[in-house]
């Protein structure tokens, strides 16, 4: 059977992408001259150039890496972020060579007959397509052409010099230069195994092995009879014989451009007023759900920007326990921009809007989401689809909605009234004592318990933290605001304390709470609780009880130095 040559491609890879992605993606702003590794796993995916002149490289594990740089960043992994980042550079590329396939966050494809012969060659049009990214503050990008994808990646990879990073394997040459490299390029390469191997041996087994036989290059390995290697790996390591080869007869899938799902709005001049605002997104909104629509598609997390005249930036990702529509899209403008004129004002900025005074009133907290409060007028406002969902998962019931739809309409409403925190729900979250587990999030955010648009764990996150010394269940049904206090004494009379190595002065036998005393029956602890001990000015050692009175009521009790106070109680 005749194998189809190789097509000539067209790879840019954008080394260490995902530190890139950080200075590049608005929730997440970061100083590029910093040394920041990104961590998954816990090992180094990607560095920055400074990390890596400190001796950081990839592969790493995460103590070896701050063993030779003690002030390494440490940033987690995020796909989404990369993702986020990479997008509007692949409509940058598609604007001078359209039939873009993305590999992955930082490496992509393109089919090199077009452009080479718009542009009058090869290397002209990779040259021009990393003129067009340079221009959008991308530097230190490389190319590769050669036959097949996965050929141009290592031509992108070998094109290592900032003079000229452009690097044309001739037509026919893929062999030739493809057999120096060592076999370790079939394990670490997107376009060579990403989609090559079915499932069974993996690319790092198959290096492995070849190691041990004695083969260490590609071509090495492309010297070694087919049928051997089909004997021993079957069609999948056929597949990466060819890739050794320089036979690599993929072609190009280039994507299908994702419609243009947001909405941007600029006012001239700019807006103060969050009233003025929101009125002025009511189209923009409109036609951001029937752009949606048109795709049979609902917003379910809705990304909010805005930008002041002076350079500053607000951006949240809002969530809803639906979908949006367009009066909740207005809404949550509305809300975030609340929130800023609640910060101005704190701050002597300009004066309270009635959104802001509201907002002001009902203790709304400053989101976390945001970059810089705004200190002037909003210049532009951008909502954006952060996660979307089919449009028939949300299709009303035939018979009506049932109670939940209606709850949710009710407090919906509710919330458009009183802003974004005037419906809460309760949550469980981390942490060692019982007031600092509860924790109120506001109707509509309840997914903020699995994460936050940081890509930091929320509430489920930080209940699975390791925390030495929290109470373990069954927990209490009634957790006071404010602890109260408490003696606690023994037969004698004399008040009864935990001393440093946790023991007990005398048992204890009556709890006295204002007038009232009680006698305790039975009792169990101490249990230790100790926090930042190493910060003299804010180090906390105590110690918990639990004690059951002769009544029945059972109580958790806090020892702390000579007081003592009740935590909570056991209905």
């Amino acid at each position: 059977m005749a194998v189809e040559s190789p097509a000539r491609s067209l790879v840019l890879w954008f080394p260490d992408w995902p530190v890139t992605a950080l200075t590049r993606d608005g929730a997440t702003p970061f100083d590029a001259e910093l040394p920041v590794a990104v961590m998954e796993h816990n090992l180094v995916t990607a560095c920055s150039a400074s990390a890596r002149a400190e001796g950081v490289r990839r592969g790493q594990r995460r103590r070896d890496a701050q063993a030779r740089c003690p002030g390494l960043k440490v940033i987690t992994a995020d796909a989404a972020r990369d993702h986020r980042a990479f997008a509007p550079v692949v409509t940058r590329i598609e604007e001078r060579a359209p039939g873009v396939q993305v590999v992955r966050p930082g490496l992509c494809a393109l089919r090199a007959r077009g452009p080479s012969r718009y542009y009058g060659g090869e290397a002209e049009a990779a040259r021009v397509l990393l003129g067009v990214l340079r221009e959008s503050g991308l530097d230190g990008v490389r190319a590769g052409v050669a036959d097949g994808p996965f050929t141009a990646e290592q031509a992108a990879k070998a094109a290592t010099t900032a003079g000229d990073p452009v690097f044309v394997v001739p037509a026919g040459g893929a062999a030739g230069f493809l057999a120096p490299l060592s076999v370790a390029v079939l394990e670490v390469s997107s376009l060579g195994t990403g989609s090559a191997l079915a499932p069974g041996v993996a690319p790092a087994d198959l290096v492995g092995l070849l190691a041990r036989l004695g083969v260490h290059t590609l071509g090495e390995f492309a010297a070694m009879a087919p049928d051997r290697v089909r004997e021993r790996f079957g069609e999948r390591g056929i597949r990466l014989h060819d890739f050794a080869s320089g036979c690599d007869s993929r072609p190009v899938e280039p994507r299908t451009p994702p419609p243009e799902l947001h909405r941007e709005v600029a006012f001239e001049p700019p807006l103060e007023l969050a009233d003025q605002v929101a009125f002025g997104m009511r189209m923009a909104a409109d036609a951001f759900i029937a752009g949606l629509g048109a795709v049979d598609l609902v917003c379910t997390e809705l990304r909010v920007e805005l930008l002041g005249d002076r350079g500053e930036r607000s951006e949240r990702v809002w969530l809803h326990p639906g979908s949006f529509d367009a009066s909740a899209v207005v809404d949550r403008v509305r809300w975030q921009l609340a929130e800023e004129v609640g910060e101005r004002q704190q701050a002597g900025g300009l004066g309270r809007s009635p959104i802001g005074a509201r907002q002001q009133a009902g203790g709304l907290g400053r989101s976390p989401i945001e970059e810089d409060p705004l200190r002037s007028g909003v210049a532009v406002v951008r909502i954006s689809p952060e996660a979307v969902d089919a449009a028939s998962h949300h299709a009303p019931a035939i018979f009506g909605g049932g109670p939940e739809e209606r709850v949710h309409h009710a407090l919906s409403r509710v919330q458009a009234m009183l802003g974004h925190r005037g419906v809460v729900t309760p949550a469980i979250g981390g942490g060692r004592w019982l007031i600092e587990r509860q924790v109120l999030v506001p109707w509509g955010d309840r997914d903020a318990r699995d994460r936050d648009a940081r890509g930091r764990g929320g509430l489920a996150a930080q209940r699975a933290r390791p925390w030495p010394g929290s109470l373990p269940e069954p927990l209490p049904a009634t957790v006071f605001a404010e602890p109260i206090p408490v003696e606690v004494t023994a037969l004698g009379g004399e008040l009864v304390d935990v001393d440093e190595r946790g023991n007990v002065s005398a048992v204890p036998a009556m709890l006295a709470e204002g007038g009232r005393r009680r006698t305790i029956e039975a009792w169990t602890g101490p249990w230790p609780i100790v926090e930042r001990g190493w910060d003299a000015a804010r180090a906390r050692r105590a110690h918990r009880f639990q004690v059951v009175d002769a009544d029945g009521s059972a109580w958790l009790l806090v020892c702390e130095g000579d007081a003592w106070t009740v935590e909570a109680s056991y209905d």
